[in-house]
């Protein structure tokens, strides 16, 4: 798989071993100059195709083990979107097709290839549809790495990443009604709405996005609330106890930290929390 073997010779240099700063994985990965309007590059159409012959089997990346969907039908999930550019440009994707830079598409750990998604950018409402054809990003809190034109039309090239969320899109399945055209204009840098810790799921509709660094999930209260209070020994920050009812029924309780107000935080604050014992702390968009 192109980009895991990159990754595995050059971890220090690779996209998903570096934060992004102005960019994508890397401070030039940009164009030199663009010989396409990305601006006008169509999204991409749903339709039938088989599964890839590659990049569909369990794999390793960076110490961890990926088992890719069999079926991603009704999927749905929010999170940090970062791109990549022209490292990669030309070169095999994980379904061993060149990568195009200034196509529609992205890569994802698990979805399978190919497989097509609606990605819609929490901060400005753009939203775009590509087609997934590669693995990645394995970098600690990335949800989903877009090719250059995808990240140029949802307006976080110059930022680097953004918190977007991401769902399945079959074929034949109509297009949302598409909302204004946005500036063209990138902002430098993202912004987050710093709000009052809240204790349930509940949040108005239209809400500005929300990230928080989750450090764990429980059924127990107590065994929440026991992680809750080694979080704040370990002067990670002010920890809360989130409560939500999953779809069974059964009571699920998060503990978080947060909101948090830029990705970076979230990146630093997971390194630390890591480095701690916190194994499993990860941002999560809301």
């Amino acid at each position: 798989m192109r980009r895991l073997a990159v990754l595995l010779l050059s971890t220090a240099l690779a996209a998903c071993g570096t934060a992004p700063r102005g960019g994508g994985y890397y401070l030039d990965d940009g164009p030199d100059a663009t010989p396409v309007d990305v601006s006008k590059v169509p999204d991409a159409v749903p339709k039938p195709e088989p599964r890839a012959a590659s990049g569909n089997n369990p794999y390793n990346a960076l110490g961890e083990r990926y088992v890719p969907m069999a079926n991603a039908k009704g999927y749905r999930e929010r999170g940090v979107a970062s791109w990549y550019g022209k490292k990669f440009h030309g070169k095999p994707t994980s379904s061993r097709e060149p990568y195009d830079m200034y196509a529609m598409s992205a890569a994802h750990k698990t979805l399978p290839l190919p497989s097509y998604v609606r990605v819609r950018n929490l901060q400005n409402g753009r939203s775009v549809i590509v087609r997934v054809n590669d693995r990645g990003p394995f970098l600690h809190n990335r949800l989903i790495d877009l090719s250059y034109a995808a990240a140029h039309r949802l307006g976080i090239v110059g930022t680097g990443t953004g918190l977007v969320e991401i769902e399945t899109v079959e074929p034949g399945e109509s297009a949302p009604v598409k909302l204004a055209e946005q500036p063209a204009t990138e902002p430098r840098r993202p912004t987050f709405a710093v709000v009052s810790p809240v204790v349930s799921e509940g949040r108005p509709l239209n809400a500005p996005p929300k990230l928080y660094l989750q450090l764990g999930a429980f059924a127990s209260r107590d065994n929440a609330e026991k992680l809750r209070a080694r979080a704040q020994e370990a002067a990670l920050g002010a920890a809360l106890v989130q409560s939500s009812t999953a779809p069974n029924g059964a009571s699920l309780y998060r503990v978080r930290i947060g909101p948090l107000a830029s990705v970076e935080d979230g990146d630093r604050l997971t390194s630390q929390a890591r480095a701690l014992g916190f194994d499993r702390a990860h941002v999560v968009v809301e």
